[in-house]
C-alpha cells in the first residue's frame, strides 16, 4: 500500500482460508494476538520509502504483511489491520488522505 495509489478494490485471497471477521473485532483485537489467531506472517519490508505504508502478499496458503521498518507504530497498526480486512472481505470505511490501497 502506498500513500498515492488508487481506490480501495476488494483483494482476491487466492485461496487462502477465508475467515469470518468483524469489523470490530478487527479494529478491537490487539494486533499481536489477531495476527497469532489468524496465522498472519508479519515481516519487516526493505524498502525504505516513505510513502510505502505495507503490503499484504497472498499466496494458496499463508498471508504476510510487509511492513516498512522504522514504521511509527500508530501507522503500522492501522496499516495492517486495514490491510487485514481487504484481504479477509472484512467491510471497513476507506482510510483518510494520503492512503490509498490498490491491488497488483
Amino acid at each position: 500500500m502506498t500513500r498515492h495509489d488508487e481506490a480501495q478494490m476488494p483483494m482476491r485471497t487466492a485461496g487462502y482460508a477465508k475467515r469470518v471477521l468483524s469489523p470490530q473485532r478487527l479494529l478491537d483485537v490487539p494486533l499481536a494476538e489477531l495476527l497469532a489467531e489468524l496465522a498472519v506472517t508479519l515481516e519487516e519490508s526493505s524498502i525504505a520509502d516513505p510513502s510505502f505504508t505495507g503490503a499484504a502478499v497472498v499466496t494458496r496458503d499463508r498471508l504476510i504483511l510487509s511492513m516498512r521498518t522504522g514504521q511509527p507504530n500508530t501507522e503500522r497498526e492501522v496499516v495492517a489491520r486495514a490491510l487485514l480486512g481487504r484481504v479477509l472481505g472484512v467491510p471497513l470505511s476507506l482510510l483518510p488522505e494520503p492512503y490509498r490501497m490498490s491491488e497488483v
